[in-house]
């Protein structure tokens, strides 16, 4: 798909909007087995440094379905949210590469906040990269996310502040609308990481 220099946030969110469209019922059911396993996770404090990391393939394939689903027309099946944990060395590579992501993105945090936010988002295409690179991962993963966002963190920024309504709306219904709102900018940010790999690809080729 050829994407035009002019597309915006509205241009993400609406395909977003579009994908999801008619499949509701599945995300959001998909998004409370999610978040049911998350919080279950958060109130075990005693595992919690072990739990913490072996979520990691589960934040993964919740990021990846949606970009599954995008380019094959996969269905939102809970079984989609354990992609991550199918095989071993792909367990691995998952959870090494998220736990440097994290190190870096809390080393950056520690000198300022700014450069702390800048990272996390040059990191961000991190997920989609390891699902379309199987062979990738750790620094180069991350390096390669790097090199993607170069030139597009403030529009990635500003994707994710057009969803300051949205984010309100969860805080006003107590988390309630999260099961709406997650799945929602979580797509948006799959239809991104496509924008991005095509112009980081027409770069490589140029």
């Amino acid at each position: 798909m050829a994407y035009s220099r002019l597309v915006n946030s509205r241009f993400f969110r609406d395909a977003a909007w579009q994908q999801l469209s008619g499949n509701w019922g599945s995300v959001m059911i998909l998004t409370l087995v999610y978040m049911a396993i998350t919080m279950i996770a958060q109130s075990l404090p005693a595992l919690g440094l072990l739990l913490f990391v072996l979520l990691f393939p589960l934040d993964y394939s919740f990021s990846v379905l949606y970009l599954d689903n995008k380019r094959n027309n996969t269905e939102f099946n809970v079984d989609a949210l354990f992609e991550g944990y199918r095989e071993m060395n792909d367990v691995k590579r998952i959870i090494g590469t998220y736990l440097l992501v994290y190190l870096y993105t809390v080393l950056w945090t520690l000198l300022f906040i700014i450069p702390g936010i800048i990272k996390s988002i040059s990191y961000s295409m991190v997920p989609y990269i390891l699902k379309d690179n199987p062979e990738m991962k750790y620094n180069a993963a991350i390096e390669r996310s790097m090199a993607m966002m170069h030139g597009y963190k403030l529009k990635y920024f500003i994707l994710i502040l057009s969803f300051i309504g949205w984010m309100l709306l969860v805080a006003i219904t107590f988390g309630l609308a999260s099961f709406f709102v997650t799945p929602y900018m979580t797509a948006s940010y799959a239809h991104f990481y496509e924008y991005v790999k095509e112009e980081y690809e027409k770069k490589m080729i140029g």
